[in-house]
């Protein structure tokens, strides 16, 4: 893998660019709890087995798959709010990827882009905030889309131009990737996905702890 190679490099957000993914999981949880503990956690093992994949259809899937059916709680509404308030908080002070702005440096002919499960007005406002957008010249994109669509409409639009990059750390990152014709690198270090080892093995993925070890090749795993 030649990072100069490369015209495009597409990012996940959690879990890539920040260290979120614990908060997100956390949120899930306390959104969740007023159905209950078991309801709760049932919602985070979806969450987890499913990343990569919107808010807004996990709820959905909460609502209609987990919660028992006749049980009183938050309608999905409450259920996006409640999640969006606390994750703001947490996003807002977690961890930004080492290494971010050099990398940048580093692939200056290369268009960035973000293609994110994340809700996309919480995520532009956020890279604001955070002084990550301009690192962004091809978009800051999330959900209500989902990120398939996204990277596909992104190639449509011409934005994308390969040979292009994805880097996440989901399986549902490398479905994208690879139903886009996108290479794919998977970032273990703040993965939830807990298979990861094997599944990366299986389908011959290149696995890298961090974004700062796509410049440092002898640190890849």
């Amino acid at each position: 893998m030649t990072l100069a190679n490369y015209k495009t490099l597409v990012f996940d957000c959690d879990g890539v660019i920040l260290d979120s993914n614990r908060v997100k999981t956390r949120a899930f949880y306390n959104a969740t709890l007023p159905y209950g503990v078991v309801a709760a956690q049932a919602m985070v093992d979806y969450h987890v087995s499913h990343g990569g994949i919107s808010r807004y259809k996990k709820f959905e899937h909460f609502l209609t798959s987990i919660v028992p059916a006749g049980t009183v709680g938050p309608a999905l509404d409450e259920l996006l709010l409640s999640y969006a308030q606390e994750v703001r908080k947490g996003l807002l002070s977690c961890d930004v990827a080492e290494g971010l702005e050099r990398l940048r440096k580093h692939t200056s002919g290369a268009r960035w882009l973000v293609a994110s499960g994340g809700d996309q007005q919480e995520l532009r406002e956020l890279f604001d905030m955070r002084d990550l957008a301009k690192l962004f010249d091809g978009g800051i994109f999330g959900s209500p889309d989902d990120k398939a669509d996204i990277v596909a409409r992104e190639i449509r639009c011409g934005t994308v131009l390969q040979p292009a990059l994805f880097i996440g750390d989901s399986r549902y990152d490398h479905i994208v990737a690879k139903s886009n014709a996108l290479d794919f690198v998977f970032l273990s270090g703040w993965t939830e996905f807990s298979d990861w080892q094997n599944y990366c093995s299986q389908h011959g993925i290149t696995v890298l702890k961090q974004l700062r070890h796509l410049q440092e090749e002898k640190d890849s795993v």
